[in-house]
C-alpha cells in the first residue's frame, strides 16, 4: 500500500475501472463547501498527475469518525455496476470494532429495529417494529480481548445509518471514543473505534471477485492488536 503521510490517506489499489483507497477517521467522503480536505478531494487531486484525468464517481461512503477502505469509480458504466452490487446487497462488507463492555457470546446476531432522527443525527434502536422503522442486522464475533478492550469483526447484513454503533450500544457495548452512543448526548470526537476493514465485490471489468482490505488506523486504541493483525 502507498500511503501519503502528509494527507493520512493512502491508495490501495488502482485499476483503469475504480481505485480502491484508506479514508482516515476525521475525514468526510463527498467534496464539501464546509470541510476541506475531503476523500473526493485528494483522490481527484491524485488523478491530475495524469494526463487525461478519469472520471470520479462515489460509489459509497463511511461516517465522517470511521475509518477504512472505500470503493470509487473511475468510469460511468463502473459506477454503475457497483451501485448495483451495492444496492442488490452483493457487497460484502466486514468492519472491526473496539468496544466497551461484554457481549452475552462470542459470536451471534443482532437484529433491531432502526429509526433515523434528522433532528439529533442519530440511529434510535427500537425492539419492535414502529413507525418508519427498518429492519437492521449484523453478524459478529470476538477476535480477541486485551487491556479492557474487546475487538470484534461485524459483518454488515444491512446498510442502515449508523447501524453498527447504535446496534453496539444498545446492547450496553458501545464503541470505544463514540460519546454520540455513549454517556455524552454531544459527539466532539473526530474518530472513533469503527473501521471497515474489507470490501468484497465484483470487478466490473472482468466480474471477477476482488477483496480489497485496510490497514489498521494508527489510533493509540488500536496498538494492543496490531502486531497481531497488521
Amino acid at each position: 500500500m502507498r500511503m501519503d503521510e502528509k494527507e493520512s490517506w493512502g491508495i490501495i489499489k488502482e485499476t483503469p475501472y475504480w481505485i480502491a483507497v484508506y479514508k482516515p477517521a476525521g475525514m468526510i467522503v463527498e467534496r464539501s463547501p464546509f470541510e476541506s480536505p475531503t476523500l473526493e478531494e485528494l483522490v481527484q487531486t491524485h488523478f491530475k498527475t495524469k494526463k487525461r484525468p478519469p472520471f470520479l464517481g462515489i460509489v459509497h461512503r463511511l461516517d465522517k469518525p470511521t475509518s477504512g477502505v472505500v470503493v470509487l469509480a473511475k468510469k460511468k458504466s463502473a459506477l454503475k455496476h457497483l451501485n448495483r452490487q451495492f444496492q442488490d446487497r452483493k457487497v460484502k462488507k466486514i468492519y472491526w470494532a473496539l468496544i466497551e463492555g461484554v457481549l452475552p457470546a462470542k459470536e451471534g446476531k443482532l437484529s433491531n429495529w432502526l429509526v433515523k432522527d434528522r433532528q439529533q443525527k442519530k440511529a434510535i434502536i427500537s425492539e419492535v417494529e414502529i413507525p418508519n422503522a427498518k429492519l437492521a442486522g449484523l453478524n459478529y464475533r470476538v477476535l480477541d480481548e486485551k487491556q479492557g478492550k474487546m475487538l470484534l469483526e461485524i459483518e454488515l447484513l444491512t446498510g442502515r445509518y449508523h447501524q453498527i454503533r447504535a446496534q453496539l450500544a444498545a446492547v450496553g457495548c458501545p464503541i470505544i471514543g463514540d460519546h454520540k452512543y455513549a454517556t455524552d448526548t454531544s459527539d466532539y470526537s473526530k474518530a472513533i473505534a469503527l473501521h471497515a476493514r474489507a470490501l468484497t465485490f465484483e470487478d466490473p471489468q472482468g466480474n471477477k471477485p476482488r477483496n480489497m482490505m485496510a490497514p489498521l488506523p494508527k489510533a493509540p486504541w488500536w496498538e494492543p492488536f496490531r502486531e497481531q493483525f497488521e
